[in-house]
């Protein structure tokens, strides 16, 4: 009984942990973001919502609208 007790709790666990995983991965991907890649090989990632990133993708949005026509 105590086996079946913890390996039902070890797969609730595990359940839990991969769906945390996948609902963070989603919420990642829709987030808008610009991605910048500097010449000495550092990035600088601007999300949706930062000041500095609405004018970057403002023109990005119209650059990809642009580009699927």
């Amino acid at each position: 009984m105590k086996l079946r007790n913890f390996l039902t709790g070890l797969v609730v666990a595990l359940g839990s942990a991969v769906a945390a995983i996948v609902l963070r991965r989603r919420a990642v991907r829709r987030r808008e973001r610009a991605e910048i890649y500097l010449a000495d090989g550092t990035l600088i990632a601007l999300t949706d919502g930062q000041s500095d990133a609405e004018r970057l993708l403002r023109h990005a949005r119209d650059l990809l609208a642009t580009a699927r026509l």
